[in-house]
């Protein structure tokens, strides 16, 4: 009886084990099950669908092959979000990194007042190094704030180009913001002026590299114009602004409507300027054009707040009338108009008095016409010669009584239009002036015009033909850099420059040559020119290596006396290296014993590592 009930009891733990075996064994499986399709759903909806989940007990396991190493950690903590991290195991592979497309390079530069910050992706084949030690010279003591992060992919073959430029671009500009990519460089800056905005634009045109698209938007800050004025003519010549000053795009936008409602189909030459004398500018002008257009034709200007308008010859009166009528009521209170109706002319009159001013290409000024006294006649001559030096100006006037009022105010305007030509004319009578010419300056017209009617008034007649020449343009007509190279090898081609024997002396016989090359090397601004200097065979290796470094250092110091800017000029000896004709011979020997001026191009980054070397050597144009 004891040993059945020791049995039973026997029986009723070892069933109550079995049933809690099974139980825990259930339990697990559902947690298994249940931790691998949360973390699978988890990891579908984030996209890494490249995943796949295997659950061992408490343990989940993740295989599978990533695209990338990020992607890789970024699975496993996605599933140690839904369980505890240690029960992560990571089974997971990374694919090649040459089976991924690389990713675009770029590189965000800001320069400005506070420093330099960079952000962005470059390659690790970058030398970080020395591109950090190049940004902080540039940076000249000012903080430098490197945000960039490196990928190691293969380097397009124009990054390291497109760089380059930028690099140099941001030497020459301190305040800009320039964006890198492998076939782009885009340029965002600040000029001071607007002739420093033209320099840079055409010198950053120039150094384009190949295969890199440019997008170059410098801008500069808006001149203050005193007094503001519109000066718009409707007339058998056409239909043209002699100058026009506007405050805002959306005013000239306004303005040209109404000129082109007028007859006006010339590109706008406005200016967008600071100083405009009311906000209702724009209003008046185009109820002016628009009187002009009714009439017919004419001329108005805008000086400030007064206007001054003319009709043609001929006009009817009546018409003439309600136009001037009409124009003065819708006119903006602030603005006064004097308009005025020209009288024909009487039959058998005598012509009107005239002084003429020419100006030639070479510079030589004539004076011609009538002037009121000596005074005046000594006046004008000291101040034509004053603009354009003693030894240019021709006198041929002639003193003459009973001239036009305001007359000698008149002949000093038209010497001063004229100063603003590079060769043209200008003819004064009592009630025209006349300025006709060419010009390197864009803005001439427009500059000759305020300038006579600041001093002679609104209402002064004038007729303005100025035509813009790029070749007379000082900075759009500078030539290339290979243009002034080629130049400079075109003067030495029959002429060289020569030393006394043994030494690094120019003889006197070659100071032309060397004054020959400075004046060209002025017009040539911003160049990286290597001056490179050969000896013949003859002697010590060191010791012509050391007689052409001397030579080629005093080449530079030559230019420097002459006043042309050398900073970014090198004087390198090359001894007797690269012969370009025999030694055996003294013909031979003479040609051998040379200076070369050559472009320094910017060298082409390796792709091995330390492969910004080069771009610590570019030179900055």
């Amino acid at each position: 009886m004891r040993l059945s009930a020791l049995f039973l009891r026997i029986g009723v733990f070892v069933f109550a084990a079995l049933i809690s075996a099974l139980a825990a064994r259930a339990t697990v499986s559902v947690v298994e099950d249940r931790s691998a399709v949360s973390v699978r759903e988890t990891l579908l909806d984030r996209g890494y669908d490249w995943a796949s989940v295997i659950a061992d007990g408490l343990q989940v396991i993740l295989e599978g092959q990533a695209p990338t190493e990020a992607a890789r950690f970024r699975a496993i903590s996605a599933a140690g979000g839904i369980v505890d991290a240690s029960r992560v195991i990571d089974n997971m592979s990374v694919l090649e990194s040459g089976n991924i497309t690389a990713p675009n390079f770029v590189i965000e530069i800001l320069r400005n007042d506070s420093g330099v910050s960079l952000i962005g992706l470059i390659p690790t084949a970058t030398d970080r190094e020395n591109l950090a030690t190049r940004i902080t010279a540039l940076a000249k003591g000012q903080p430098v704030i490197d945000l960039l992060e490196s990928a190691d992919y293969p380097v397009p073959d124009t990054w390291r180009p497109a760089l380059n430029y930028a690099l140099r671009a941001l030497e020459m500009l301190p305040r800009s913001k320039i964006s890198v990519s492998a076939d782009r460089v885009a340029v965002q800056a600040i000029s001071d002026s607007a002739a420093e905005k033209s320099r840079l634009e055409t010198a950053l045109a120039r150094n384009a590299p190949d295969g890199v698209r440019l997008a170059i938007t410098i801008t500069a800050p808006r001149p203050v114009i005193s007094p503001f004025i519109i000066r718009f003519s409707k007339d058998e010549a056409g239909v043209r602004f002699d100058a026009c000053a506007v405050d805002s795009p959306e005013a000239e936008r306004e303005i040209l409507t109404a000129a082109i409602n007028a007859g006006f189909a010339n590109k706008s030459n406005c200016v967008q300027a600071l100083g405009v004398p009311s906000r209702t500018w724009s209003t008046a002008v185009v109820r002016s054009i628009d009187a002009i257009n009714a009439l017919g034709g004419g001329t108005f200007t805008i000086s400030d707040t007064d206007i001054s308008l003319s009709a043609l010859e001929g006009t009817d009166q009546a018409t003439f009338d309600r136009i001037v009528g009409e124009l003065e009521n819708a006119l903006p209170d602030v603005f006064a108009l004097a308009a005025e109706l020209p009288a024909p002319p009487t039959p058998g009159a005598v012509g009107p008095p005239q002084f003429s001013a020419t100006l030639s290409p070479e510079g030589a000024v004539q004076l011609r016409g009538r002037v009121p006294d000596d005074l005046v006649n000594m006046t004008v001559e000291n101040f034509a010669m004053a603009k354009f030096g003693r030894a240019n100006v021709t006198m041929g006037t002639r003193v003459v009584d009973e001239l036009p009022t305001g007359w000698s105010m008149r002949l000093l305007a038209g010497i001063e239009a004229l100063s603003g030509l590079s060769n043209g004319s200008v003819v004064v009578e009592p009630d025209l002036i006349t300025v006709k010419g060419n010009t390197g300056n864009p803005s001439a017209q427009a500059d000759i015009t305020r300038m006579l009617i600041d001093k002679l008034g609104p209402s002064e007649k004038i007729e303005i033909d100025v035509t813009y020449v790029k070749q007379l343009d000082p900075i759009a007509g500078l030539p290339t850099p290979e243009e002034c190279v080629a130049q400079i090898d075109t003067v030495t081609e029959a002429r060289k420059i020569l030393f006394d024997p043994g030494s690094a002396s120019i003889t006197v016989d070659t100071q032309p040559v060397v004054d020959d090359i400075a004046e060209l090397l002025k017009k040539c601004p911003n160049l990286r020119i290597q001056i490179a200097g050969y000896t013949d065979s003859q002697g010590g290796e060191e010791m012509n290596q050391q007689l052409s470094q001397k030579r080629a250092e005093a080449v530079l110091d030559a230019l420097r006396v002459r006043r042309v800017p050398v900073s970014s000029f090198e004087a390198i000896g090359f001894g007797e290296a690269d012969p370009i004709a025999t030694n055996d011979t003294e013909d031979g020997r003479e040609a051998n014993r040379r200076i070369e001026f050559s472009l320094i191009v910017p060298e082409a980054i390796p792709a091995e590592p330390t492969t910004l070397e080069a771009v610590e050597a570019a030179p900055s144009e």
